[in-house]
C-alpha cells in the first residue's frame, strides 16, 4: 500500500493502476472510495474481498463526465416501462441540477457492465461526484469506477486517508490523500423509475434539495426498514455503519439528562454537558455542530465517531439530529450503527 498526494503526476499514476486491475482509494467529497474500473472483474472481485462484502450488495459506479453514463445505462429500456417518459425527465433534470454532488441514481443497466457490479440486477446505481480528484482520476482511468466506501463492510465510513489506512492496510494497493471529505456522510440514492420517486438511502443530497426540481419524493416512514432480499442500492441493510464500540442513539435532549457512567463517550448534536472534574473527560465529548448546524454536523458525523471509537470506550452514547435536511441521513447512519451490537434496546 502506498500513499499518495493530489498532485497531477500521483493522480495520474493512481489512474494508470486502475487501468492495470488495482484498487485505489480516493476522496470524494462524501467519503473515501475504494475503486476499481468498473469493467473489469477481476478488479471488482478484489474490492469485494478487500471489503468482505457480500456479493448481493452492488456498487456504485462513478463517472466524471455527462457522455460516460452511455457506457453504463440503457435509457433505451426507460420505454418499456410504465414511467418511461417520466424517469427519463427526472433523469434529465436531476443531472443537470443535481450533478455533480453526492446523489446517486439507480438507473437500467447496459448488458456490457458486468453483473458482479450491480449485484445481478438489470440496474446500475450511479454518481458523478464533485470532488476534482476524483474527477481528474475517474476520466484518467476507465471513465467509470466503482467505488463503495473505502472501509470493511459495515465498519464506519472513512472520511480521512488515515482512517483508510486504520481499517483496510495493504488490501489496497494506493491511498490519494486528499484530506477530510467535505460532505462527510455518502450520498442519496434514488430510484426514479416509478410513479413517484422513491429516496432508498437518505445522504448528502437532502429530501428538500431534490423536490424543489421534481416534486414530492417518497421515503420510508422508518429509517430502517427490513432488510430486501436483494438490495438495489448501498446502505439499505438494517446493521451497517457502526463502530467496534457498542452504540445507544437518544432522542433530542434525552442524554443531557443522563447521568455519566464511567468509560462511555457521548455524541451530542448541537450543546453538551461542561467538562468537570466529575464529569467525561473532555475528549470523550464530541459535538457535532455548536450552532445546530446541519452541514457541519454531517461533515463531522464519521470523524467523530472514529475518535470516540480509537478510546477504548466500553459505550458510545450519541443524540439524534432534527427530522429535516441532512439530518435525516444523520439519524439514519447512527440508527444503523447501533443495530445488531448486543445490549441495545432502542
Amino acid at each position: 500500500m502506498e500513499i499518495l498526494s493530489c498532485s497531477d503526476k500521483d493522480i495520474e499514476k493512481a489512474a494508470a493502476a486502475l487501468v492495470k486491475g488495482k484498487l485505489v482509494a480516493f476522496p470524494t467529497e462524501t467519503v473515501y472510495g475504494l475503486g476499481a474500473d468498473a469493467f473489469n472483474l477481476s478488479a471488482l472481485a478484489k474490492v469485494f474481498a478487500a471489503k468482505n462484502r457480500p456479493r448481493f450488495d452492488p456498487l456504485i459506479i462513478h463517472i466524471a463526465e455527462a457522455e460516460a453514463l452511455d457506457r453504463i445505462v440503457d435509457t433505451a429500456s426507460f420505454e418499456g416501462s410504465a414511467f418511461g417518459s417520466l424517469a427519463r425527465e427526472r433523469l434529465s433534470i436531476l443531472s443537470e441540477k443535481l450533478w455533480p454532488g453526492p446523489l446517486t441514481l439507480i438507473l437500467p443497466k447496459r448488458e456490457e457492465l458486468p453483473d458482479l457490479a450491480t449485484a445481478g440486477l438489470a440496474t446500475a446505481a450511479v454518481r458523478f461526484p464533485s470532488h476534482p480528484v476524483a474527477q481528474k482520476l475517474i476520466r484518467l482511468s476507465a471513465g467509470a469506477v466503482a467505488a463503495p466506501s473505502a472501509n470493511p463492510f459495515g465498519c464506519l465510513s472513512p472520511t480521512r486517508a488515515s482512517h483508510v489506512c486504520e481499517q483496510l492496510g495493504d488490501k489496497v494497493d494506493y491511498i490519494i490523500d486528499g484530506g477530510r471529505t467535505q460532505v462527510g456522510i455518502e450520498s442519496t440514492v434514488m430510484d426514479i423509475s416509478g410513479e413517484k420517486p422513491r429516496i432508498l438511502r437518505p445522504g448528502g443530497t437532502s429530501r428538500e434539495a431534490i423536490e424543489a426540481f421534481i416534486g414530492p419524493v417518497e421515503m420510508p416512514s422508518t429509517l430502517i426498514m427490513e432488510t430486501p432480499e436483494t438490495p438495489m442500492s448501498p446502505g439499505q441493510l438494517k446493521s451497517h455503519y457502526a463502530p467496534k464500540t457498542p452504540l445507544v442513539l437518544h432522542r433530542a435532549g434525552e442524554l443531557a439528562l443522563l447521568p455519566y457512567a464511567p468509560g462511555e463517550g457521548r455524541l451530542y448534536f448541537s450543546r453538551s454537558e461542561p467538562c468537570t472534574a466529575d464529569n467525561a473527560s473532555c475528549e470523550n465529548i464530541k459535538v457535532l455542530s455548536q450552532t445546530g448546524d446541519l452541514c457541519e454536523a454531517a461533515a463531522n458525523l464519521f470523524d467523530m465517531l472514529h475518535e470516540l471509537d480509537s478510546l477504548g470506550l466500553k459505550l458510545i452514547r450519541a443524540e439524534e439530529a432534527p427530522y429535516y435536511g441532512l439530518g435525516t441521513a444523520i439519524n439514519d447512519r447512527l440508527r444503523r450503527g447501533t443495530s445488531g451490537q448486543s445490549g441495545i434496546d432502542r
